[in-house]
């Protein structure tokens, strides 16, 4: 495909352009599976932004701030900066509008389950009785069936969060979790894609990271041509 007919893919960052770690694995990750990156920032135009890009990338960031899910802060936390979730809601329900792809990775994840109305730990090892090592590491996760084609079954996987979504939000469908039930993965029902997982698909280069990346990408394309059909009606 020539470059001018690849899906366009923002991926979301803060203010200070520290964000989100690794900045090259996410890069690279979605040219492999056929798109062209762009960082963005808060401040940047949401409309213009949304109309433009073809699939939405939310990654890995700090915590999210309490008060965007309606809970008093109570335990320990390091906040993502106001700005940048400030800016990923409101670009993510432009997004959603348009019914373009969406790929929420850990903080992300997070991030859409709060804009559909859920909840989160805001430290698992506080909140949960016996639960695993999220904070470093990696860990099994169980996978149940879901529409994007990722294998069901066990698998390990990487992990480096201490918050992970609690209440889960309107509309959203879990398909993966951990052996202490915290949930790895979701999808959104009645939606062409948008997938949240809770670890890194972008660090490690396997079957199941490449097809998340797949999956996503080849939705953007799907979405592209149909955007351009309906244009030339």
């Amino acid at each position: 495909m020539e470059e001018k007919n690849l899906p366009r893919i923002g991926i979301t960052t803060g203010t200070d352009k520290k964000s989100p770690k690794n900045p090259d694995l996410y890069i690279k990750a979605v040219e492999k599976a056929g798109g062209l990156p762009d960082f963005i920032s808060p401040d940047m135009d949401v409309i213009e932004l949304a109309t433009f890009y073809d699939g939405l990338i939310i990654p890995g960031g700090k915590d999210i701030i309490p008060l965007f899910y309606h809970e008093n802060r109570q335990f320990e936390i390091i906040p993502e900066e106001d700005k940048r979730i400030a800016f990923e809601i409101s670009l993510l329900r432009e997004i959603i509008k348009m019914r373009k792809p969406v790929l929420g990775i850990c903080y992300g994840m997070q991030l859409i389950n709060v804009v559909f109305r859920g909840t989160l730990y805001q430290d698992i090892y506080s909140q949960m009785n016996k639960s695993l090592d999220h904070s470093g590491g990696g860990h099994i996760i169980k996978v149940d069936d879901n529409p994007y084609y990722l294998k069901k079954g066990e698998f390990q996987v990487n992990s480096s969060h201490h918050q992970a979504v609690k209440d889960i939000g309107s509309g959203l469908k879990p398909f993966a979790r951990a052996r202490d039930s915290i949930i790895e993965a979701f999808y959104l029902r009645d939606y062409d894609f948008l997938l949240g997982v809770q670890w890194h698909p972008e660090r490690e280069d396997n079957t199941m990271s490449g097809q998340i990346f797949r999956s996503f990408l080849n939705a953007s394309v799907v979405h592209r041509k149909r955007v351009s059909r309906d244009d030339n009606r």
